[in-house]
């Protein structure tokens, strides 16, 4: 039971008041002006990143990102190998547990192609300092065009809850100027 029923408890049957009526078109058309907004945005203004997804198992995905390290390999840190492909390529980055795979070293303003895919969980691909924000699932590779066009080092944060060690899975990427 509501405080002040229909009289004859069918709504419906009702006559919407007039003040009512016009809050419910404004709204209306406001959520179609931000629909529109969206699609012109993503299109125009550059707000989103356009991406690409395909299947594919975490081993394919592991072996290409280790014939990638084989090719482009420059130096270790800190027991991670640190890999310099040449602008154009593509660029393979692992998320597992609970760990960016390899460290990226990559060249001001030029294009690449990052492919990112979990070997294990959902985890989250959050590059610092810039907004860049993707979901990594199990069995997918997402494919991002980047072109970095700042010099300096970026961190990797995984911003999808995997685990008790998930705030220590922490990756870099180095953009350097040539």
């Amino acid at each position: 039971m509501s405080i002040s029923p229909p009289q004859e408890k069918l709504w419906w049957n009702e006559p919407i008041p007039k003040s009512e009526l016009i809050w419910i078109i404004v709204g209306f058309i406001w959520g179609l002006i931000m629909f529109f907004m969206m699609i012109y945005w993503h299109a125009v203004g550059e707000q989103n990143l356009s991406n690409e997804a395909y299947r594919i198992t975490a081993e394919d995905f592991a072996a290409r990102t280790n014939t990638m390290i084989e090719k482009y390999k420059v130096r270790d840190e800190a027991g991670f190998p640190v890999v310099h492909p040449p602008p154009g390529s593509d660029v393979y980055l692992i998320a597992r547990l609970w760990q960016w795979w390899p460290i990226l070293e990559l060249e001001k303003d030029q294009s690449y192609r990052l492919h990112i895919s979990s070997m294990d969980w959902l985890h989250g691909f959050s590059l610092q300092p810039v907004n860049i924000n993707l979901q990594i699932h199990p069995g997918y590779e997402m494919v991002l065009t980047a072109k970095p066009d700042k010099a300096g080092e970026y961190g990797i944060v995984c911003n999808e809850f995997c685990g008790i060690g998930h705030h220590t899975m922490v990756g870099r990427m180095y953009v350097i100027e040539k």
